[in-house]
């Protein structure tokens, strides 16, 4: 498989986060309504997909351009917090406090695109930093309110209630719920990684993939004009390689396999699933939760023979009433990284 750097420039808010696992669906769901997409149509790489996955994708982040080098703010590696930040011996305890805390506020990684990892150098940063550098290098003066921004991506929490349609009231109970809304920064760009199987298609026709999921919308209340972004393009990168590695970091939720690791480190991340397109229409469209390790897992194998893949993790099957052949995306691309003894 081939490693890609697909870069997309958001133009509206996303109500759903822009995760791997869910741009595999939509991603599933052009090859089922554009059969030149995969070789061969959708229908056969997905009774491989168990396998041998077509196309790994990973979540979105945050792409910098600084001096003719393209930089990606990833998320923090989930290890403890004593693995990440060496104690400093510091003996007064309001300075160990204070230091504690701004450690932990540091949630970006910064790599460029060798995707080689430091994660005991000074690549980690908080929202302020990582702004900070975003606006420092940008190619054009930003507008006077994106200076006061403190996130890269802002979530707006809004409450609603449903309506009977009939008596244009909230009837008899009343049950508010939230939703969440993701404001990315106005002008930023996110980068996807992607792994492809050549047999199955290239980049050209992921690109015009992605061109039609940012036209029509992406996640919840794309028809209410969420989800979209444009693509800027796609770049090859060399597979990751670290010739002392030995841990994986994930850059996508993912399952990983049964008995290959010795010891992980990961935040649980349940997937609450429903199905998209025309088979939203049916009479049961959501799919059985998935408990997942989000991204930002690191898993230490118990064999070097994991390295020998671009990817982990795993496929997962029987998730879906509507329709027995749905597949979830448990794989995920990974970052070779050496974990120092502790």
């Amino acid at each position: 498989m081939k490693l890609y750097a697909i870069t997309i420039k958001p133009q509206s808010a996303f109500g759903t986060p822009l995760k791997g696992d869910t741009i595999f669906g939509h991603f599933c769901w052009q090859a089922a309504n554009h059969s030149d997409i995969l070789n061969g149509g959708l229908d056969r790489w997905i009774d491989r997909y168990p396998e041998e996955p077509f196309a790994v994708f990973s979540s979105a982040w945050p792409c910098l351009e600084e001096n003719d080098q393209t930089l990606y703010a990833i998320k923090r590696p989930d290890l403890p917090m004593a693995m990440l930040f060496p104690a400093t011996g510091a003996e007064d305890g309001l300075t160990r406090l204070t230091e504690r805390k701004d450690n932990k506020k540091k949630k970006w990684l910064l790599i460029d695109q060798s995707l080689t990892i430091n994660l005991y150098g000074d690549r980690l940063l908080d929202d302020t930093a990582l702004l900070a550098r975003y606006h420092q290098h940008a190619s054009a003066p930003t507008p006077r309110q994106l200076d006061q921004a403190t996130q890269f991506i802002v979530v707006d929490r809004r409450s609603h209630n449903s309506i009977n349609r009939l008596t244009q009231t909230t009837g008899e109970g009343f049950a508010p719920f939230t939703h969440e809304n993701f404001w990315p920064l106005p002008g930023s760009k996110f980068t996807i990684f992607c792994l492809l199987d050549h047999e199955a298609t290239d980049l050209e026709r992921v690109l015009q993939a992605f061109d039609q999921i940012g036209a029509f919308g992406y996640g919840r209340d794309a028809s209410s004009g969420l989800g979209r972004f444009s693509v800027s393009g796609g770049t090859e990168l060399p597979l990751p390689a670290a010739p002392k590695a030995n841990a994986c970091l994930t850059l996508g939720p993912s399952v990983p396999e049964i008995g290959l690791y010795q010891q992980t480190f990961f935040s649980p991340f349940t997937r609450f699933g429903k199905h998209g397109d025309r088979l939203v229409l049916t009479r049961n469209p959501f799919k059985a939760p998935i408990v997942m390790a989000d991204e930002g897992a690191v898993l230490i194998p118990k064999s070097t023979d994991t390295f020998n893949k671009p990817y982990l993790g795993r496929a997962i099957t029987g998730i879906s009433l509507a329709e027995p052949r749905t597949v979830a995306q448990g794989y995920t691309p990974y970052l070779p990284c050496h974990l120092e003894d502790s």
